[in-house]
């Protein structure tokens, strides 16, 4: 591994640590989830799974099941962005989960052209898609080394 690819993957790993802590954050029973947006080695975003802001911060019902209202992290990440003078271009998206379908077109049109992710969402359409679209993807399972 040159020293380069070495020291991106070291930051890798950093970046993803930080998506896992943030994911803590989220008040979700099922699935608690994680991201941070870099560009130019700076953190320009981060988000977790939840409700907009404004409602009760309950992301499932009674039957457990996620409200159809829940924000997915990296969407949540997206929209801090928009709000922003920055934007997403060339940017890299670190997740503790790969991006659903509906998600990786916020991801593809944001222009961010980096996924970093730990965990497979159950649904590989997402990543499928944006391989297609050439976005660089990279699973890193192991982060706690």
């Amino acid at each position: 591994m040159k020293s380069s690819t070495a020291k991106q993957f070291k930051f890798d790993k950093a970046y993803l640590r930080l998506a896992a802590s943030w994911s803590k954050l989220s008040q979700c029973t099922r699935k608690q989830v994680g991201a941070i947006i870099v560009k130019d080695e700076i953190i320009i975003s981060d988000g977790f799974n939840g409700t907009p802001a404004g409602f009760d911060n309950c992301c499932e019902d009674a039957d457990g099941l996620t409200h159809w209202y829940v924000l997915h992290a990296e969407a949540n990440a997206i929209l801090k962005v928009a709000k922003s003078t920055n934007n997403c271009k060339g940017a890299t998206l670190y997740l503790t989960h790969s991006p659903c379908r509906d998600c990786s077109k916020l991801v593809l049109q944001s222009g961010i052209s980096r996924v970093v992710f730990k965990e497979a969402y159950k649904d590989p359409s997402g990543i499928n898609f944006l391989k297609d679209a050439g976005v660089e993807l990279l699973q890193i399972d192991r982060i706690d080394d």
